[in-house]
């Protein structure tokens, strides 16, 4: 399993938690999505290493931005 934290900027609320969630999600090979409100972290689990741009897409498509990205 691959974990990596990207920061997203723009959510203040739950809506915002379960719009980034569901897309996320929705990337295949994900496994899990745990999205940290107040850090704006959002930790991926997945089976392999995803490609940047699909996750800075699917955050876009959920109507917010990545700041940047860790790799743990």
């Amino acid at each position: 399993m691959v974990h990596d934290v990207y920061e997203v900027k723009g959510m203040t609320c739950d809506h915002c938690v379960r719009a980034v969630t569901a897309e996320v999600s929705a990337l295949s090979g994900v496994e899990q999505v745990k999205v940290n409100l107040t850090t704006g972290e959002v930790t991926v689990t997945s089976k392999g290493r995803l490609q940047y741009r699909e996750v800075a897409a699917a955050v876009d498509e959920a109507g917010y931005e990545l700041a940047g990205r860790e790799e743990k």
